[in-house]
């Protein structure tokens, strides 16, 4: 494993967990955009009361600046996975700056949906909820990484 050039780095299993988050997100954002493609309402959750995938999947805030935030999703999830897939290998400079500026936007964009489920649709979505589970944890794990940085030389805990 390379070392940080301030003497520290991340801690790989918090990589790892970052790697698994991001497959787990994009496959959920591939699936909500083929649904999104094909005009599919076979999201399998209620379309009636507080959960509704259909209500929200379909709403005007589905999409931003006619961009289907599915497709949005995907491409977020795409270069995430492949920025904290190469962080294995590579675990600091750019790579590591690229993995926070992207948990954090992943963040914003998440409240921001949530914002509309809450407050504008009075609805939510099961499989855009899992999405923003996803989100939310590999914000969390990448800030863990950063506040767990071993020092120059200290073993992995995994290792």
């Amino acid at each position: 494993m390379s070392v940080a050039a301030h003497g520290r780095r991340t801690p790989l299993w918090t990589t790892a967990v970052a790697v698994v988050l991001a497959v787990l997100g994009l496959a959920v954002s591939v699936y909500l955009a083929v649904e999104h493609a094909t005009h599919a309402t076979t999201l399998a959750c209620p379309e009636t009361g507080t959960v509704d995938c259909v209500k929200v999947t379909t709403s005007q805030y589905a999409s931003v600046v006619g961009v289907p935030v599915a497709y949005l999703g995907v491409g977020y999830y795409v270069v995430t996975t492949v920025v904290v897939a190469a962080r294995l290998w590579r675990p600091e400079g750019i790579l590591r700056l690229g993995q926070g500026v992207l948990a954090v936007a992943g963040l914003v964009f998440v409240l921001y949906l949530l914002w509309a489920e809450f407050f504008r649709l009075h609805a939510i979505c099961l499989w855009c909820t899992g999405v923003h589970v996803a989100t939310f944890l590999l914000f969390a794990v990448t800030l863990i990484g950063e506040a767990l940085r071993l020092p120059d030389g200290a073993p992995d805990p995994v290792d």
